[in-house]
Parts: structure tokens; sequence; C-alpha cells
């Protein structure tokens, strides 16, 4: 009841207010969590990763490394956070998150901001132990090397983080998604495999794409992130799609997630299991709003989950809602764990 009504409240104000307003809500002790969610059933491992459950939080919601603690405590598998860029950036301007509470989805053009690399290294050197965390690595505007900027990230952040993400997918930064081009994509992974490599340790890295490819550019994508080493795909980013939409601001320009983007990720997911034959761990996020979702997406292809925009609609109380009801749909087809799952129905979704 008192989530509901905290819901309530936000959704009456500017929604990049109410979302500041629940970091702050997190770093002040006011929600509360048990700690990671956790079966036998859904302990899984992913690119050398073992995670107590695969449900994790996607990149965005805490962008700055701030509330790293008390999301620990809310029953996630794993976080990821930035994206960060070699400098503090204040990103585009205001207003540029919208909600289409009609749609259950989200809009926004945010564009990296944060508060830049080394900043965000000082926080994640200080972060709570026992929670396999990761960072978003991002680019700046103003730059022309984008393939300089996430190395530089990654060598000034890398070793505080157990992963970290390629994030060529976000439509919010001019030409980003140019970077998904085999040629391009192929240059940016060496160039982070370089400053891996300096690393006091190697960390997994992942690649997130985004939804709005063609089939021969998905095949592309699939084929130079195996030859490039890429332990995983993260797929998918936002759309820039608005068929079916309701909500007034629907022709807000930006990425839209939550339930409109559900059906055009999981195919992208589906198709890029089948192109990787599955030997390419992925994590399905885009439109995962409860157990019966997240399965949806394992069935057709991921080995891990991540989710943001339905914690608008549903708070913090629904990771473990989702991680009980998950279980007992393993537990209901049979499967002892989510790897059996894995891929399962993938057909239904080609």
């Amino acid at each position: 009841m008192l989530e509901r009504l905290g819901l309530a409240a936000l959704h009456r104000l500017d929604p990049e207010r109410g979302h500041d307003l629940a970091l702050k809500a997190l770093r002040a002790g006011l929600v509360r969590g048990s700690g990671p969610v956790f079966t036998l059933r859904l302990r899984v491992r992913v690119a050398g990763l073992d995670l107590p459950n695969p449900l994790g939080l996607a990149a965005g919601f805490d962008k700055n490394a701030v509330a790293l603690g008390p999301l620990a405590r809310l029953g996630f598998g794993f976080l990821e956070v930035g994206a960060a860029t070699p400098r503090p950036q204040p990103g585009n301007p205001r207003p540029r998150l919208f909600r289409l509470a009609e749609d259950r989805g989200v809009i926004n053009r945010f564009g990296f901001n944060n508060a830049g690399a080394e900043a965000i290294a000082a926080r994640l050197a200080q972060r709570p132990q026992g929670v396999v965390t990761g960072l978003n690595l991002g680019a700046n505007k103003d730059r022309a090397d984008r393939a300089g900027d996430f190395a530089e990230v990654l060598a000034r952040c890398g070793a505080y983080v157990d992963f970290a993400t390629v994030n060529v997918s976000s439509p919010n930064t001019e030409k980003l998604r140019d970077l998904q081009g085999a040629a391009a994509l192929r240059a940016l992974l060496a160039r982070v495999r370089e400053a891996r490599a300096a690393l006091p340790r190697p960390i997994p890295i992942f690649l997130k794409i985004a939804p709005d490819l063609t089939p021969d550019a998905l095949a592309e994508i699939a084929s130079v992130a195996q030859e490039s080493g890429i332990d995983a795909i993260i797929a998918t980013n936002t759309t820039l799609a608005r068929e079916g939409l309701k909500s007034a601001h629907q022709h807000e320009t930006g990425g839209l997630s939550g339930r409109p983007l559900f059906e055009k990720s999981t195919r992208i997911l589906a198709q890029l299991s089948q192109l990787t034959d599955g030997k390419l761990p992925l994590i399905g996020v885009g439109g995962i709003e409860d157990a019966e979702t997240a399965y949806a997406k394992i069935r057709a292809g991921a080995s891990a989950l991540q989710l943001y925009s339905a914690l608008v609609y549903g708070g913090f109380g629904l990771v473990g809602g989702i991680l009980k009801g998950l279980d007992t749909l393993l537990a209901r087809d049979g499967h002892a764990s989510v790897a059996e799952a894995v891929g399962t129905a993938r057909g239904d979704w080609l």
C-alpha cells in the first residue's frame, strides 16, 4: 500500500523529478529490500559470472552509481550503472523523459547525462561487495573518436566492476548507432579489448544493440561479436518505432521502452539466438514487466534479463514478484534451472 501511494505521488511530478526522488528515497533508506532473491533453480552463470538469479537492473536508472547499496538489497541478481562518458556531460535539454501511461511505456532522450568517468569510478571503488555490478560505456557528444571514449572509460573504471557494456545503440547521441556497422564495430571492439588487456584483471565485455536492425545488419553484428570475442550481447536498447501507441506523448523524439518494446526486442533476441546457435550468452531486455514476460525472454533465447521501465509503473517490489513467479513457471514446466529453459520456444519468435 505504501509503495502504491508513493508511486501515485511520484506520477504527479515531472518524470525526471520523480526519477531523482526515487533515487533519493533509496539512498535515504526509505525503500526496504531483502537482498538478492535466489533458489537453486534461479541461479545462473553468464559469461563467467555467477548470479543468484537472472534478473538485473538495466543501465540508465542509476547513471552515476549513487545508490548501489540500496539497489543491491532489492533482489536483483546483478546491476548495471551508467552510461559513463570520459568527461561530465549535461545531456539534452529538458524535458527529456516522458511517461506513456496508457501504453505502459517510457520515452527518453537523456543524451548520456552523467557525472563523468572520474566521479563514477570513485563511487564504484566503494561499491558494496557481493553483488555483480557492471558499467555501461558511453561517448561524449563533442568527441569524434567514439572508440577512444569507450576505451578511456573502461581504462578508468574497469578495475572496479565485474563487466562492462559497449553501448552502440542509444538513439540519443548523434551517429552513435552508426557504430553498429561491421567495420566500425570491429574497430571499436578492438580498442575496447586493448583497454581490457591493460586492466588488473580481465572482465567480460558485453555489447548492447538496438532493436531497429534489418536481418542483414543483425547477422553482421552477430558475426563481428563472435569473431571479436564479445562475452555476451544485450538485446535490446530502446526503439525509435512508434506503432500502436495511444499516449499523447507518442510523438516525442527519443527512445521508447517498456511494454511497447517487448515484441520487437524479443524477436531480435530470438533471431540472435538462432544466428549464434545459442553459443553466445544473450541478455534479454525490453518490456519485461512480470514473470510471464521474463519467462518468454528466457524461452526465446536469453540466459539473463534486465529491466528498468517497468519499475516506473510497478515499483521496486516488482523485482521479488517477478523472480518468485519465474521460479514457479520453471518448476511447472519441469526445469531444474534457468539454463534448461533457454531457447525452448525460440521458434515462436522467428
